[in-house]
């Protein structure tokens, strides 16, 4: 109960702290909306030429974008700080959260708001309602498998900033990683084949962010939402169990001054 009290409290701080600047708080939620836009955009004109890839059309690629639009989106606004973790263990920041009774996970995590990500939100969530047909009548499901897909974006990102315990300065490495599960999510799996596929269903699960939660929104089936909610629960307790590994191998910085 507590841990949903510190969620919530941070939320709210962090909306309206953004909204203290609300020029540059509605222009970068238009900014992300528009590079959104464009993306799909190139998508269109290639499905103009060919109007199936593997077995996906357009309409399957207006919901996998959706799904990872909305679901990155809350990823970033509710955990912003997820983005951030090896920076924070390589510059020492942790000792603010441990000296915390919260739980310094949680806490680091939900601490900072990305106000461009309530662009991908409204993008994802305004795409899906005005174009896709029965959009309505699937909306708790979307939004269901969207909230999965954003657990397990954040959880990712949890893991590999966790790595900056054990290598040091990997900030470029993580980066990297995050981006890469952020655009093979955008393509949808079944284009790729043999060890492509299978690393984007393991290493860098970009499957389970887009392509999966997509295809259950268009062909609904109870074992594979099953197994993408044990596959969120999953990666949710690596990412904890990683980080709090690393912590057994935690400097602290020099924020804290000892005086005499």
């Amino acid at each position: 109960m507590k841990i949903w009290r510190l969620i919530s409290g941070y939320v709210r701080h962090n909306f309206m702290a953004g909204m203290a600047y609300r020029g540059a708080f509605f222009l970068q939620i238009f900014g992300m909306m528009i590079n959104n836009l464009m993306l799909l955009f190139f998508w269109n004109m290639m499905f103009l030429s060919f109007p199936t890839l593997n077995g996906w059309e357009l309409q399957d690629i207006i919901v996998l974008y959706s799904i990872v639009a909305v679901g990155f989106g809350f990823s970033v606004v509710i955990f912003g700080n997820a983005s951030r973790l090896a920076s924070l263990i390589t510059s020492g920041e942790l000792d603010y959260y441990l000296a915390l009774p919260a739980d310094p996970l949680v806490h680091l995590l939900v601490s900072r708001m990305s106000l461009s990500g309530w662009g991908d939100f409204f993008f994802g969530l305004l795409l899906y309602l005005f174009v896709l047909p029965s959009a309505w009548r699937n909306l708790p499901l979307f939004l269901l498998l969207s909230l999965l897909a954003g657990l397990i974006s954040t959880a990712f990102a949890v893991l590999t900033g966790s790595l900056a315990f054990w290598l040091g300065e990997s900030e470029q490495l993580a980066a990297q990683l995050r981006m890469a599960l952020l655009n093979f999510s955008l393509y949808p799996v079944d284009i790729f084949s043999g060890g492509v596929r299978l690393l984007l269903y393991t290493i860098i699960p970009a499957a389970f962010v887009g392509s999966v939660p997509a295809k259950l929104l268009t062909d609904f089936d109870i074992w594979w939402l099953a197994g993408l909610i044990l596959v969120t629960a999953l990666m949710g307790g690596l990412a904890s169990w990683v980080f709090r590994l690393g912590l057994r191998r935690y400097e602290s910085g020099n924020l804290v001054t000892v005086r005499g």
